[in-house]
């Protein structure tokens, strides 16, 4: 590259060059609001001061068990004070930081640690058996610490040798902040089903982080000091990197243990919430609450859902409800959504029809993701913008994943011809707006979690009674989508519906279990592929 005047003598200097992580988010806030409250937990109040505090404590009790750079540290955690304090304090140690999905069964959690290679797991006991059995079953033995929930005591066995507050008053709270040596560091691990049994890891970066962050304060229109009440699981894409986007405005994280009807309009009406997330399931519970769990809604709340658009009826109980539902999308590998259904204010005069089918679409690009696009996969052309013709969705820029960890062919191959691969099939409307209409590898997604269909049919495939077997995703009200499992038996063999059931649930986690059978010849291709979009079809109105 030629050089030009303004290259010369005007090199990077600390002065005006630092790598952008998230880390810095918690800095300014914590001097510039040290006292306003950044976390409730039942009667807990964690200021941004103590948040700080008990973050460097947490980095530096792990630098002093000889934890950094490149490290992974593992957290089984629901959402609590602990899980925000680890995406503030292990990376600050330079680790990696890997939140478990609680739902898992232990034979995948034993696969997560081994292959993230985890030096420290912190594990609330709550969740104490799934991890014993993960423990057992994997190679890596990673320093167990448990986390002793003091507002909503667990009575899971303890696993390790200390507990997570005697760890953390091993820390100094003065444990110098310093940014990562490159901003291309990673910075967590997330494990996404795909489309087989093993999960594939996908590495942050700091840069990805910091960048979805301030998308998402700008993308949702979160006011200093919004409180946002955590429905969504913490686990799940480092919660759409909230935890980090809080720290921006100041604002304050609501925890929740559990995800109950009560426990939210508890919340709504105690702490004046502004925003929240959640798939079809948070909205079921919300609609669906008894008469005396609900209270009054006095503000609007922003409800952000990423999940299969809602049905039309729904989008209208939410908002007479007082929520304003905002369609986003994305995946584990694109920091969580990074697209939003970016709404427009004359849609509003439109009829119910027309407005339920703008609503449906999942919209247009992040400010801070570069380009989105819907290519035709075979020849990397553009669809025409006709909101008809079929192609890929495709995602390019910073808060794009840094790859899959130890899998180079899966990474090249999602990252072929400088695009990511979304694997989601989908149109371009005439005025740029994306919208999806199937997921070329079979994801189900239900109640916002990811269900492989090959995982399901594998199990299924290991009974004695079953031929063939294929899972598709049956819609569902309640959670979007949940697997419905068409299944052909061996001569002569006979099983029922709740003996599947049974069985799938020695098999897989039980999120995962499909929750209809349904016994009969699968279609297939005149060289013998079964045709799932006929299956598909059976559900459409």
């Amino acid at each position: 590259m030629t050089s030009s005047i303004y290259d010369i003598d005007l090199d990077r200097n600390p002065a005006n060059f630092q790598p952008l992580t998230p880390l810095t988010y918690l800095e300014r806030a914590a001097d510039v609001f040290p006292d306003r409250v950044a976390i409730i937990h039942g009667n807990l109040r964690e200021t941004y001061r103590d948040l700080r505090l008990r973050s460097r404590r947490l980095a530096s009790a792990l630098a002093k068990r000889g934890i950094g750079r490149g490290d992974t540290v593992a957290v089984m955690h629901a959402n609590t004070p602990a899980m925000i304090e680890a995406h503030y304090g292990v990376p600050l140690c330079g680790a990696v930081l890997n939140t478990l999905n609680t739902r898992l069964d232990a034979a995948t959690l034993a696969f997560t640690l081994d292959h993230g290679e985890a030096k420290v797991l912190i594990t609330d006991r709550e969740f104490a058996k799934p991890i014993k059995e993960a423990l057992a079953l994997c190679k890596v033995k990673p320093l167990v610490i448990d986390y002793d929930d003091l507002e909503y005591p667990q009575t899971g066995e303890r696993l390790g040798s200390l507990d997570y507050e005697a760890f953390l008053a091993e820390g100094d709270e003065n444990y110098a902040y310093r940014v990562p040596g490159d901003e291309w560091d990673a910075i967590s691990l997330n494990y996404t089903s795909g489309t087989t049994s093993n999960p594939k890891g996908v590495v942050y970066h700091h840069r990805g982080a910091f960048l979805l962050a301030m998308g998402n304060i700008m993308t949702c229109n979160m006011p200093n000091g919004a409180v946002y009440l955590w429905t969504l699981p913490m686990f799940h894409c480092n919660g759409w990197c909230f935890p980090w986007a809080l720290s921006i405005v100041g604002g304050t994280h609501v925890c929740l243990r559990q995800v109950r009807a009560s426990a939210i309009y508890d919340a709504i009406s105690e702490h004046g919430v502004t925003h929240m997330c959640g798939a079809p399931i948070v909205m079921s519970i919300i609609l669906n609450a008894k008469e005396e769990e609900r209270k009054a809604v006095s503000r609007q709340i922003t409800f952000l859902t990423a999940a299969a658009p809602p049905p039309e009826a729904v989008l209208a109980a939410m908002k007479n409800a007082g929520f304003n539902v905002v369609h986003l999308y994305g995946l584990t590998e694109t920091y969580g959504p990074s697209t939003v259904n970016e709404w427009n204010a004359d849609w509003d005069a439109l009829g119910s029809a027309e407005w339920a089918a703008k609503k449906a679409r999942q919209g247009v690009r992040y400010t801070t993701l570069e380009r989105l696009t819907v290519l035709d996969p075979d020849t990397m052309q553009p669809v025409p913008a006709d909101g008809q013709t079929i192609g890929e969705v495709m995602f390019s820029g910073n808060v794009v994943m840094k790859g899959y960890l130890k899998n180079r062919k899966a990474t090249n191959e999602s990252f072929a011809g400088g695009w990511f691969h979304s694997g989601d099939l989908g149109v371009m409307h005439p005025d740029g707006y994306i919208q999806l209409k199937d997921r070329s590898k079979d994801i189900i997604i239900s109640g916002g979690e990811n269900i492989s269909s090959i995982e399901v049919e594998d199990a299924l495939y290991k009974h004695p009674a079953v031929a063939n077997a294929a899972v598709v995703a049956k819609p569902d009200e309640k959670w979007g989508e949940t697997p419905c499992a068409f299944v052909e038996l061996r001569p002569g063999m006979e099983v029922t519906p709740d003996e599947l059931t049974d069985w799938c649930r020695k098999h897989l986690a039980h999120y995962k279990v499909p929750r209809h059978f349904v016994f009969a010849d699968l279609p297939r291709t005149s060289t013998g592929k079964i045709q799932k979009f006929k299956l598909r079809d059976q559900f459409k109105a």
